[in-house]
Formats: C-alpha cells, structure tokens, sequence
C-alpha cells in the first residue's frame, strides 16, 4: 500500500540487497531510542551520540548475518549497548544522569505553581536515587521503564534470559525504592 511506512523486515531485507535508502529509514526510525540507550550507559551527550552512530555503521556491515526471523529493534539496540559499554569501560567518563523529565511528565496540562514544586522535587528525588545506583541497576530500569522496552527486549539487550532480566530488574526496583525511602 503506497504511503504506508514499510515493516523493518522489508526494510532489511532491502537494505541488504543494497538499498542505502532503506538503511537510512532504519536509522531515522530507531535513531532517537539508540541515542536514549547509549546515553544511559554512557550517561555523556557525546560519547551516546558517537556510540549510537558507531552501533549503525556496525549493525549495517553485520545485516548480512542477522537472522530475518528476528526481530530488528532489540537485535540493534543490543549493538548500541555494547558499543556504548564499550566506550564506557574505555573513558570511564561517567557523569551525572539526566533524564529527561519533561518527557514523562504531562504536557497537555499546565499544573499549579504547588504541583510544579512537588513534581520537581519528586523528579530530583528521583534522578539522586538512579544516581546512587550500579550502573547495571540503573541500565535495567532505564531500558525497562524509561525507554519503555518490553521484558523480551530488555533481556535482548543486556544479553540475557528473560527471567534474569526479570529478576534484575526486581533487585534494581527494591534498591531504588530503599534509596527513595531513606531520601523521604
């Protein structure tokens, strides 16, 4: 169907017989979410921004060897993972977490100047907790509940079982909740 945007299996199927055009809508589509996963290992603007570029140029020579039946997201964003770990472990320049609070929270409506303040101070809350983390606790919960990924491509991505990643997450939310609790 003309207009309709096509599947990402249509999309690598193409861009592996050689349609840059196809590789391209790839990295338009998953672009932003690379970013976002690169930067929550990282957590520094450009070194995610170097990692997620480097994560595509590496997923396109590696097309070849993806299996069709899979699904394309998690298999990139697990690239995009490692190559950011990878940098991590090679600087080390790990800075503060910003997340992207404005995001979450809803635009649509203009909260009261009260509101506001709690909000903010909820959201501080929030980001010293993550802060305190492990990195592996903050990657879990940042792909899980930030990013929005599925349990299937949380576990994908940090290259585990599905139940692992489960559990990992569990222990990761009963840190955050402590540190929450003790900053309360």
């Amino acid at each position: 169907m003309e207009g309709r945007p096509l599947e990402d299996a249509d999309l690598v199927r193409r861009a592996r017989e050689g349609d840059d055009d196809a590789y391209e809508d790839l990295v338009k589509r998953y672009g932003p979410i690379a970013f976002r996963v690169a930067w929550l290992v990282t957590r520094d603007r450009d070194e995610a921004e170097d990692a997620a570029q480097e994560a595509f140029v590496k997923a396109y020579y590696a097309l070849p060897r993806f299996r069709t039946e899979a699904p394309f997201r998690p298999w990139l964003l697990k690239i995009v993972a490692n190559e950011a770990r990878n940098r991590a472990r090679s600087d080390r320049r790990r800075q503060g977490l910003a997340l992207r609070a404005a995001a979450v929270s809803d635009r649509d409506a203009a909260p009261s100047p009260e509101t506001a303040a709690l909000a903010f101070e909820d959201r501080e809350a929030l980001v010293a907790a993550l802060n305190r983390l492990e990195p592996r606790d903050r990657e879990v919960i940042g792909y899980r509940f930030l990013l929005g990924l599925t349990e299937a491509e949380t576990a994908e991505v940090l290259e585990v079982r599905p139940g692992t990643a489960k559990s990992r997450l569990s222990r990761a939310m009963a840190k955050l909740r402590t540190l929450l609790e003790e900053e309360a």
